[in-house]
């Protein structure tokens, strides 16, 4: 039987996966209702840019050091995609969108694995 704690964690990266699955959707059908060359989209991008190399500088500090280092690197790619679409043409968004819906998927998987390895 798992830790209640690790049962939260597994439940956190079980929304990263629907997210991530949410967006590679979106990208398939090809309907963007955003202005994604808004200040907010940039403000954002740039966010999880910061705070994916805040998490990767701060490795090993509340949890184990890969754990940060996925967080990190995956937010650091979804700032850059997410970045990357404001200056891409159109006709590049849905594969931008499906690499960052891929990018939290993986990331889930990724840190679903850890959590259950760690003890």
């Amino acid at each position: 039987m798992q830790s209640p704690a690790k049962l939260i964690r597994l439940g956190q990266e079980l929304v990263f996966v629907l997210l991530g699955l949410l967006l590679i959707r979106v990208a398939a059908m090809g309907r963007f209702l955003w202005d994604r060359k808004s200040e907010m989209w940039v403000a954002l991008g740039v966010l999880l840019f910061v705070l994916g190399v805040r998490a990767w500088l701060r490795a090993g500090k509340y949890v184990t050091r890969w754990e940060h280092r996925v967080r990190g690197a995956s937010l650091v790619l979804l700032g850059v995609c997410m970045l990357a679409m404001t200056l891409a043409p159109f006709d590049w968004i849905a594969a931008l969108l499906g690499t960052a819906g891929g990018v939290l998927a993986l990331r889930a998987v990724v840190m679903a694995v850890l959590v259950l390895r760690t003890n």
